[in-house]
């Protein structure tokens, strides 16, 4: 009589689990700051465009990130540091209302990433 065979495919599954979430993180940010890009300040597009977005791993974790590479993009952001903008949706906190807004959609959207 043989011997079951019994195969390992735990690192293959968290593998897969990990790269959903990581495509699940990618979507959210992508809509987080989508909804940041209407209330962003544009004067040159300076600001607009040095918008980035990371997604990293780090264990079991799947870590996202969106900001921006101008250096005046804290400023801006502030709402202690008074301005007027040109541009009639934009706001102070962009970033953080932009993801506010987008919340439902993003955790639908991570929600169906893990779940498929």
């Amino acid at each position: 009589m043989s011997k079951p065979r019994i195969s390992n495919t735990l690192p293959q599954f968290l593998a897969q689990v990990q790269a959903k979430g990581a495509k699940g993180m990618t979507q959210a940010l992508i809509l987080g700051a989508s909804e940041a890009s209407v209330m962003t300040p544009i004067d040159t597009s300076t600001l607009l465009n040095s918008q980035y977005r990371q997604v990293e791993t780090q264990g079991a974790k799947v870590l996202g990130r969106v900001g921006y590479t101008a250096a005046y993009a804290i400023p801006v952001h502030d709402p202690a540091h008074i301005q007027r903008f040109r541009r009639p949706s934009a706001e102070k906190e962009f970033l953080r209302k932009g993801f506010d807004n987008a919340e439902p959609n993003i955790r639908a959207v991570i929600k169906g990433a893990i779940k498929t």
